[in-house]
């Protein structure tokens, strides 16, 4: 499905991923766990297209995306959710998760039937159409971005840290719609980066390590310490 081979990318010259290769099928549920900093942000960035490869490859079910545009990329069915959410505050929740849609050039009918099926996977989402984006809660901003995600996302979803700051409550939703998204679509590949390893609890089938750009088969030794540390306080 996704495969990266030794993928290098720099920020203002300074190196932010290193070598990175992992072949990723579909169906798979893969989480990239490390601290702020490490390269998670990045890594999906670079998927996306919103990062200029230094070397390297990314292909997406056996094509290569080096000549498809960031833009463009969501007509491969790859959905993304980034961490600052990004909610367009001059239109609604529907409108917001409708776009995407309206960029891919989906028939109304197409829209419809997606916008369905998301309201199935985030039933919270469908007493927040009618409101702005820019009246959401942090955590509603969070089910929101990850409606929009799945608007599109007919093969892969990008999750940037979704659980970051979300009450325990909000938590045990997403947790309940990644679980059924992948009942519904059990060939879809998901990846989810996240700080803290705890807040995944069993939602993936793999999990994969970054420090400093590259990825790691275990925990570095201080991040391990870190969330073994945060186990004893939880």
């Amino acid at each position: 499905m996704l495969k990266l081979e030794n993928v290098s990318a720099r920020i203002d010259n300074v190196e932010v991923l290193r070598n990175i290769s992992v072949d990723l099928p579909a169906g798979s549920i893969v989480a990239v766990v490390g601290r702020n900093g490490a390269g998670k942000t990045t890594l999906l960035k670079a998927v996306m297209g919103l990062l200029r490869l230094e070397e390297g490859d990314i292909s997406f079910d056996g094509q290569s995306l080096s000549r498809v545009k960031a833009h463009e990329r969501v007509l491969l069915g790859i959905g993304y959710a980034p961490q600052e959410r990004v909610m367009f505050p001059s239109m609604s929740v529907e409108e917001n998760l409708r776009f995407p849609c309206q960029i891919a050039r989906y028939s109304k009918a197409q829209i419809d039937e997606s916008l369905k099926l998301t309201l199935e996977i985030v039933p919270q989402l469908e007493e927040l159409l009618p409101r702005s984006g820019a009246a959401l809660s942090g955590g509603q901003g969070k089910m929101a971005a990850l409606g929009r995600a799945l608007m599109v996302g007919s093969h892969m979803v990008l999750l940037d840290e979704p659980f970051q700051g979300l009450a325990p409550a909000l938590a045990a939703q997403y947790s309940d719609a990644l679980q059924r998204l992948h009942q519904k679509m059990p060939d879809l590949s998901i990846v989810i980066t996240e700080s803290n390893a705890g807040l995944l609890k069993d939602i993936p089938d793999k999990v994969m390590y970054i420090e400093r750009g590259a990825l790691l088969p275990e925990p570095a030794a201080s991040e391990s310490t870190n969330q073994s540390a945060v186990g004893a306080q939880l």
